[in-house]
């Protein structure tokens, strides 16, 4: 077995299959293009579903790729065991209907024996194959030449996650001796047990069946090899070290927690497991950030947040308390950086967002502890224990370790209900595993459509109306000859004018006719071979195949959807103008009425930036720059400067939308001649869409001034009722009505306070002493809900050395405040009267010791929450 570093067995993986025919797929970015059902991609093959269940057909049938990945259901293993991570490379090898079982095994059996790549003693490989697939044993067994006793038949050797590709597969092992199994006889001792010594390299799935909706089987129409090999763990096996963070990989991340810490790794179990849990989070969290995810509180940015602060955790237990996490990334990148340099390139942008969220987590941790220490009291009181709903919360919200808790639980004589909390966990795992199964689904194959191979010229970046010829129709799944009118139908044209939805682009809308017939298309997608798929009811006649058609592209709209095309590129520029090279696009909607941009960013925009962005687009607009479009090789136009959609996968030959000096992109979709076509930008509103994603929607040309007209109008109103003459006139008027309103809510204000007074008479008769308290409880009359505190202030001013607790009722809604001198807070809370009182008027509150508030919806207990207070005094 070779000793190699981690980036020469990727290579060697890759060089071999290249040998072998294989075009090498780029690693697609964590996060998912096109595809909502996965919140990260999870698997070498995530990136080429459409490939296998045949939406699309890929440029050659052999592909060969090493996927960067991130899972992150079982998060509470990572650190604990010796090959769990987050995050982690898969090679994969992929035949789309072209080689199956026998090349498959014998190519993996090549690469792992030959000593030209990986050169692993043959005597120490073991497979296991599915007990129903003859097959596969013949070819290890007779063509390989592994005897009985090294092929393991097991039940569960089979790869399905629902409708779409199945099948059996053989997964192989690698024997690393009796040092890795001896000490535990407890162990399954075979390959496929639960055991150290046995380690699984790599898994080869045969797809040969469709799982259909019926949950029946039919035989794929193009059988498919789908292969997964974790780097991580080929590099532990060959670099003979016990677990996968004693790699080339994760070594230099720990040797840099030992430098920072002081502590050693392999010296103490529990000081391990940060080093690993420490190593494998900061990998994850820095390729999620260079792939476009930020720290949120929900979907993919609440997984980043939840990594950073477990990390975090578990560095206190090396004596860390300070932010550091940042400061691994330039380790990350430098391991990484021979086949990912986008991390390097964005290291000093990570760093900034990790230090940022480290200082955030730190003074969170300190809110947990104060929580628990809420939560502790609370128990000592009443059952003594913690209730395990509220361990669960602060493990998850506040990244709480459910060991800390209990150990704090204990040195308090507290328990935990430990049984809650577990269904609480389990439920959170169900819940990512029922996400993860749902995510993986793929479309059952359509034969008809992989069939047609004859090829569909776009001819509408020059026209919109095209006299070409119908190749194909598709009606009810099936291709026929001729379809009646009334029908919907799919088709395929020889030429066509009409773009089919792609890059935010949507598809042309318009006819397709002639003498005989008329078709109404009302949309245009890609078929799995490229071809334009159009979809559309026939209006009238029969539509036949190999018809002659005019092909007529709804003028108007295609004329709107250009001027909002071209206006996002300028806005796409002027973002990363603004706010910084950080910017990237996160996805777009172009269409005739308007156009959307989602884009990663910190936090919201302020009006200013808003305001700046639009004036930049809109003297682009005026300036008046002709657009040029040109194809050219991928290399040449990254060299102009051309900017490239972050995750899209571009070809040999791209298309490259020059609007220079301001924005060059590669794209695919259609564009107006000249900037000032556009005519008008308008941003119409500006918000986030979660996981650190913006959203602006603007409008462009007619749309832009018909949104800008109706303004008008309503100013135009306003300035009619204030009745002035000139449009500066009416802020005038508006700040004085503002002030004179202020004017007349502050004299309000102190006559109420006044009748107030008057109906209180003299406050200091109504104060009485409860167990050694000076204590004022009463119900006021207040005209809302904010008029109490000024109550409040109003008596506490007159009343310093005084509990007082005031109630009122605002249309049947009750508002509660109470204060308590801050020389008695040691004994009295305010917090704690407002938190014991709001239940007995249907509500909840609280606040500091020395002021607290609160509400309820049951004005009709006041009288018996004021009793309450007083109850509570005397008791205390």
């Amino acid at each position: 077995m070779k000793n190699l570093k981690a980036s020469q067995i990727r290579q060697k993986y890759l060089d071999f299959f290249v040998e072998k025919g294989h075009m090498i797929e780029p690693s697609a970015p964590l996060l998912p293009i096109d595809d909502d059902s996965l919140l990260w991609i999870n698997s070498g093959v995530a990136t080429l579903k459409k490939y296998f269940d045949g939406r699309e057909t890929p440029r050659k049938p052999r592909i060969v790729n090493s996927q960067k990945a991130i899972r992150t259901n079982d998060i509470e293993n990572v650190g604990f065991t010796a090959r769990h991570h987050t995050f982690f490379e898969m090679l994969g090898n992929f035949s789309i209907g072209d080689y199956f079982k026998k090349e498959a095994i014998e190519f993996a059996w090549e690469f792992l024996t030959d000593d030209k790549w990986m050169g692993m003693e043959p005597e120490k490989i073991f497979v296991t194959i599915h007990p129903e697939d003859p097959e596969a044993y013949k070819i290890w067994h007779e063509d390989i030449g592994l005897e009985e006793g090294r092929i393991i038949r097991i039940e569960g050797n089979f790869w399905d996650i629902g409708e779409g590709p199945s099948g059996p597969n053989t997964e192989i092992f690698y024997d690393r001796g009796d040092a890795y199994g001896k000490d535990n006889p407890e162990e399954e001792m075979y390959p496929g047990g639960e055991n150290e010594r046995y380690l699984e390299v790599w898994n080869l799935v045969f797809s040969e069946f469709n799982h259909n909706k019926d949950s029946t089987y039919t035989p794929l129409p193009n059988k498919n090899i789908d292969t997964g090999m974790g780097l991580e763990r080929m590099a532990s096996i060959s670099q003979n070290v016990r677990t996968n963070y004693e790699t080339d990989l994760f070594m230099p991340i720990i040797n840099e927690v030992e430098y920072v810490s002081g502590k050693k790794y392999l010296e103490n179990a529990e000081q391990d497991v940060a080093f690993k849990v420490i190593s494998d989070h900061i990998r994850t969290i820095a390729f999620a950030i260079a792939d476009g995810a930020l720290p949120a509180n929900e979907g993919r940015g609440y997984v980043l947040r939840r990594l950073l602060r477990r990390a975090v955790r578990f560095s206190q237990t090396l004596g860390i308390n300070e932010p550091f996490m940042y400061k691994l990334v330039d380790i990350v990148a430098a391991i990484m950086e021979p086949y990912y340099p986008n991390v390097k390139e964005k290291s000093d942008f990570i760093k900034r967002v990790i230090k940022s969220e480290e200082k955030r987590f730190h003074e969170t941790l300190e809110e947990g502890l104060s929580i628990l220490n809420g939560l502790v009291k609370d128990a000592k009181k009443g059952s003594q224990e913690l209730k395990g709903q509220d361990a669960f919360k602060l493990y998850d919200t506040y990244g709480f370790p459910i060991e800390l808790t209990e150990e704090l639980a204990t040195q308090e004589g507290l328990t935990v209900d430990m049984e809650t909390f577990e269904v609480e966990m389990q439920q959170q795992r169900d819940r990512a595993r029922q996400a993860r199964q749902n995510s993986q689904s793929m479309q059952v194959q359509s034969e008809v459509l992989k069939n047609i191979t004859d090829k569909s010229n776009f001819v509408g970046y020059d026209t919109t109306d095209y006299q070409t010829r119908i190749t194909h129709i598709i009606y009810n799944g099936e291709e026929v000859p001729s379809v009646e009118a009334g029908e919907t139908i799919y088709f395929i044209l020889k030429d066509t004018p009409f773009y089919a939805v792609s890059g935010g682009q949507v598809a042309d809308h318009g006819t397709v006719s002639n003498d005989h017939f008329e078709i109404a298309v009302s949309e245009v997608t890609k078929a799995p071979n490229g071809q334009n798929l159009h979809k559309g009811i026939v209006q009238f006649g029969e539509v036949k195949v190999n018809a002659k058609v005019e092909a007529s592209v709804n003028k108007e709209e295609r004329r709107a959807i250009q001027k909002n095309h071209s206006a996002t590129h300028l806005l796409h520029a002027s973002l990363k103008e603004v706010l910084g090279n950080h910017v990237n696009q996160a996805g777009s909607l172009v269409e005739a009425e308007r156009l959307r941009f989602d884009f990663s960013h910190f936090g919201p925009m302020t009006q200013q930036e808003i305001d700046k962005v639009e004036r930049r687009v809109n003297e682009e607009i005026w300036r008046g720059i002709n657009v040029r479009t040109q194809e050219m090789g991928i290399e040449e136009a990254k060299s102009m400067g051309a900017m490239a959609l972050f995750g899209e996968k571009y070809g040999d030959i791209v298309r490259v939308v020059n609007m220079s000096p301001f924005s060059i992109e590669l794209c695919g979709g259609i564009h107006v001649d000249n900037t000032a076509e556009i005519g008008l930008f308008k941003i119409i509103s500006e918000s986030g869409t979660g996981a650190g994603v913006r959203r602006i929607e603007a409008l462009t040309g007619k749309a832009a001034f018909l949104y800008l007209e109706e303004i008008q109008t309503q100013f135009n109103i306003i300035k009619n009722n204030l009745k002035v003459k000139t449009d500066h006139q009416v802020v005038e008027k508006v700040n004085q009505l503002q002030n004179e309103e202020k004017s007349l809510l502050k004299q309000l204000e102190q006559r109420n306070k006044e009748i107030t007074s008057l109906k209180m008479g003299n406050l200091e008769d109504q104060v009485e002493n409860v167990n050694g308290f000076n204590l004022l409880v009463t119900e006021v009359d207040i005209p809302n809900a904010k008029a109490i505190r000024s109550v409040m202030d109003d008596f506490k001013s007159k009343l310093q050395d005084t509990i007082i607790v005031l109630v009122g009722n605002v249309d049947e809604k009750v508002s509660m405040i109470a204060t308590v001198p801050k020389s008695l807070t040691d004994k009295v809370k305010a917090g704690d009267l407002i938190k014991y009182m709001a239940p007995v008027v249907g509500g909840k509150g609280g606040g500091r010791p020395d002021m607290a508030q609160g509400g309820g919806t049951q004005p009709e207990n006041i009288t018996e929450s004021l009793r309450f207070i007083k109850d509570y005094i005397k008791n205390l």
